[in-house]
């Protein structure tokens, strides 16, 4: 699949897009090359929407963008992030990150009560809020079982706070005089999906997206206990009974643990060790760069309407209330432990 010649005209036409905007984001930035990259991808699915659907003659090759780049620049970042770091950083936002997790957990049994939302849906929305977007939907759908119409509601609901979130955080970040490493922290513990993070990160600036991806892979590590929770509850709700079949889908819930954290991890490791030349950190960096605005080109010729429509009324209302709770818990907490 990998090397498909069906894969050539999607990747080349995302390539092209990438380095588009990676110019103009170098000539404007404050705007910055991922909100470019989004944007010009979002005017070529619209002029050539059945041309970059999943079927087209550049879909093949933009679905893969989609779904591998991203591990790639992420695992590059972790070449100039030694391990340590990752830990101290855990250890040091610990407070904030568990504490915003709790609020919008809170707020997603209060607000989908009032909403009167099913409980699958609003599970898949809450998870994919308040932990790891698109990766804690497929965690929690290989757990509860949900109905399709509803995992699509789900993930439509994420898509669209991820492309608001990128617009929308930069500048209130600048707004509130916010420093590189604090605004990192804010993005990485209140923004879901780690395309939106790290592109939110890299549009204020690079320290912040350094420290925006260790906080959200921080984060991304709370699917394991997600999905023991969500486990344990239904087992729970259904009683002792349950099939051989049942069980093997639980099991599989533990396979999607996005491997990017495991090769992260790794590559942080090595550089841990003093295996990477520092003259190899800002090309490495670039390319990192380059590969985040692939895929926010990528993500943005599938941008249309009726996936917005597809995500319906209450689960984006919910979502939205989630994610504004998330957003302001995340900033009271970093005040109260001197994070601002």
């Amino acid at each position: 699949m990998c090397c498909s010649p069906r894969l050539l005209p999607g990747l080349a036409l995302v390539a092209g897009l990438a380095t588009v905007a990676t110019l103009i984001g170098r000539a404007v930035p404050v705007v910055g090359a991922p909100v470019f990259a989004l944007v010009v991808g979002g005017l070529v699915g619209l002029a050539r929407r059945s041309a970059v659907d999943e079927d087209g003659v550049f879909g093949p090759g933009l679905t893969v963008t989609r779904q591998r780049v991203l591990g790639l620049a992420i695992v590059l970042l972790g070449l100039g992030l030694p391990f340590g770091a990752v830990l101290t950083v855990g250890r040091q936002t610990a407070v904030v990150l568990v504490g915003t997790v709790v609020a919008g957990a809170i707020a997603a049994v209060v607000v989908g009560r009032m909403l009167a939302l099913d409980r699958e849906s609003a599970t898949l929305v809450a998870v994919g809020t308040t932990i790891c977007g698109a990766s804690a939907i497929a965690a929690a759908t290989a757990v509860i079982k949900p109905d399709r119409e509803r995992v699509a509601y789900a993930l439509g609901t994420i898509f669209v706070f991820n492309v608001l979130a990128v617009l929308i955080f930069p500048p209130l970040g600048r707004l509130l005089g916010m420093s590189e490493q604090a605004f990192g922290l804010w993005a990485g513990t209140a923004i879901n999906d780690t395309s939106s993070v790290l592109a939110a990160g890299a549009i204020f600036g690079p320290a912040a997206a350094q420290f925006a991806v260790i906080v959200k892979l921080v984060r991304s590590l709370l699917i394991v206990p997600m999905c023991v929770g969500l486990h344990l509850g239904r087992r729970g709700r259904a009683g002792s009974g349950q099939s051989g079949a049942e069980l093997d889908g639980n099991r599989a819930a533990w396979r999607v643990v996005p491997l990017f954290v495991v090769l992260f991890v790794a590559a942080s490791v090595i550089a841990g060790f003093g295996l990477v030349p520092e003259a190899w950190s800002e090309p490495l960096g670039a390319v990192s760069a380059w590969l985040i605005a692939a895929v926010l080109a990528a993500i943005g010729t599938s941008l249309s309407w009726q996936r917005i429509r597809t995500a319906g009324m209450r689960p984006l209302v919910f979502g939205g209330a989630i994610g504004l709770v998330l957003a302001v818990s995340c900033l009271a907490l970093q005040q109260v432990t001197g994070w601002l």
